[in-house]
């Protein structure tokens, strides 16, 4: 998978990296190039005093240096460039990819997960590629070099290279070997964390109301105490690579200075050529070194691959139609035929047998007791979900053939749990309409009966609002929500139980505001409170996921054994008549 990623996302930056490559080579070739020069130094300068030829060839060691330093900064610059680049991309490609998913595959993968894999293992990888291209991709140049120059100085210590460069290799693939499950474990608990910790900082008024301070911070303290774990055992073997390198380097200095001094005392080398083939040792392990460094880096980042990879290869279950009706007759008109809906491996249907319809000027309300579909329902005409049997219509066509911009457009959906975005009262407003001007703002605010509250607020239209709407309460989110439908002027609203936080006065007041306002759009209501829908010129009863009654408030009081359960719980049946 990361091979995959890496095709895949650096393909557009294949001139960055040829220059990367190109820099790098010639880079590395400078520094290759420098330690045959300091020996010419020594054996042919500094031996006979010719004073003239060290200057010549020390003015040419600065020339090659600045060549190095150089190619060394351009290549890291478009190193840098091409990984930020490849980051971004990635990033956006998840983003679309999760931007597609139904609220199944949401589900399935949980908000904290989806968000670590854009963050964290991206950056991961991200990583990975910046040092490949500032690191890696020297190496091997270095290393083949280095042999080649080593060789040329003297043979009778090649034996040395037979030895030191397997040896290191050996130590670091056994503790690098080590490291591959702990960085798996590490993402996993990293997902933990900020699965905890997003629910706490969500839920901290409840955490506060029930007195669970306690209990969560020792919750917190479990995830963190199993991620701290794991990244001491990763810190551990990452701590013992670069003794082990140094180790492993210094004995090799060691060996050549032993084994060198002998052969210059017998003539068979000179004291120039042995230097250069310490400095060329050095440089081969070094880049056996950086090598490790960057198969470190290797096992994490392809485990980061693999979680970005199921995200980018998960299908949604609702998909785009391949040819998109975009032209219907515009009635407004919605059709539910014979529809069901159940999870994947459910045993049985969260809806059966769903019929009705829907048309403009009317308000079609649905009720039931917790857990009888009415949330699924409603969320089957923007697709949320799909039907796994049935036919969801709008104007007689199927909402599986239309054009989904089309279909969204249509429809205002004001969802169970109102969210608000970071903003202003504005901005939320104009989330369905960016065109809208203030004044229609301020007529969908006073439909929605919350233009008292956002008058009194000192900047009105430009009050601030936090993330998810947390510094307004519960019921000004729902009127805030309402009013962010009515701004768009669909032809069908969606209200999910979308009053349940408002009083009885405001819920009459909004009612009544509504019905002018939505006169020619189709309206469905799902409610939990029988004096919200007891107006509606058709209600639905569900229950158990079966429309077990249709008809007025009147109608179901004569008919429907399960509507009049629903009222006897909440009202007497002659004040509900």
């Amino acid at each position: 998978m990361l091979s995959r990623l890496l095709r895949t996302y650096l393909r557009p930056y294949s001139s960055a990296l040829t220059a990367v490559i190109l820099f790098q080579l010639v880079g590395t070739i400078a520094s290759l190039y420098l330690p045959s020069l300091n020996a010419d130094i020594i054996d042919k300068g500094v031996a006979t005093g010719d004073t003239g030829y060290i200057l010549t060839t020390g003015g040419w060691m600065l020339t090659v240096s600045l060549v190095q330093i150089t190619c060394s900064i351009a290549a890291v610059y478009h190193g840098a460039k091409v990984a930020a680049g490849f980051g971004r991309d990635l990033r956006s490609a998840i983003f679309h990819q999760v931007g597609g998913f139904s609220t199944r595959e949401v589900t399935q993968f949980g908000a904290p997960s989806l968000i670590t894999r854009n963050t964290n293992d991206v950056q991961q990888i991200q990583m990975l590629v910046v040092m490949t291209c500032t690191m890696l991709v020297a190496a091997p140049i270095m290393g083949i070099g280095g042999i080649i120059m080593a060789l040329r100085q003297d043979l009778g210590l090649s034996w040395l290279m037979l030895v030191c460069v397997p040896v290191l290799l050996l130590a670091i693939g056994l503790i690098v070997s080590r490291m591959v499950p702990q960085f798996r474990a590490m993402q996993t608990r990293i997902d933990a964390v900020n699965q905890v910790l997003r629910e706490q900082l969500s839920g901290i008024r409840v955490v506060r109301a029930f007195v669970r301070e306690r209990e969560e911070t020792h919750r917190f303290g479990e995830a963190n105490d199993a991620l701290t774990e794991t990244a001491l055992r990763v810190g551990r073997l990452t701590a013992l690579i670069f003794p082990t390198v140094m180790l492993i380097l210094n004995a090799s200095s060691v060996a050549v200075l032993w084994f060198g001094a002998a052969r210059v005392d017998s003539g068979e080398m000179q004291v120039g050529a042995l230097t250069a083939f310490l400095m060329y040792l050095l440089q081969i392990l070094m880049s056996m070194m950086m090598a490790t460094f960057i198969s470190m880096m290797i096992p994490r980042a392809a485990v980061c691959a693999e979680r970005i990879g199921e995200v980018l290869d998960t299908e949604s279950s609702v998909r785009p139609p391949a040819h998109p009706v975009r032209q219907v007759d515009r009635r407004a008109e919605l059709e539910l035929r014979d529809v069901e809906f159940r999870y994947p491996g459910a045993a049985a249907p969260v809806l059966s047998g769903i019929s009705f319809r829907a048309v403009a000027g009317q308000t079609t309300a649905v009720i039931g007791s917790t857990g009888s579909g009415k949330t699924t329902l409603v969320s089957l005409v923007p697709r949320l979900f799909d039907a796994t049997s049935g036919a969801v219509l709008i104007d007689g066509v199927d909402v599986r053939d239309l054009d989904p911009e089309m279909l969204w457009s249509r429809i205002g959906l004001v969802p169970q749990k109102p969210y608000l975005f970071t903003g202003t009262v504005a901005s939320n407003l104009r989330y369905g309409n960016p065109d809208a001007t203030d004044e229609e703002l301020w007529a969908a605010l006073e439909v929605a009966q919350a233009r008292d509250f956002v008058e009194a607020m000192p900047e009105g239209l430009q009050a601030p609002i936090t993330q998810g709407g947390t510094n307004v309460s519960g019921g000004q989110r729902q009127r805030l929500s309402i009013a962010r439908a009515l701004v768009a002027e669909p032809e069908i609203y969606l209200f999910d139980d979308s009053f349940s936080a408002l009083d009885l006065t405001t819920d009459a007041r909004l009612r009544a505001a509504l019905r002018s306002y939505t006169a020619e759009a189709t309206v469905v209501i799902v409610a939990q409170r029988v004096s919200t829908i007891i107006d509606a010129d058709q209600i639905i009863v569900l229950d158990d996921g079966l429309i077990v009654g249709i008809g007025t408030h009147d109608e179901l009081l004569g008919s429907c054994p399960t509507y009049v359960e629903i009222v006897e719980s909440q009202l007497t049946i002659e004040s509900a008549a």
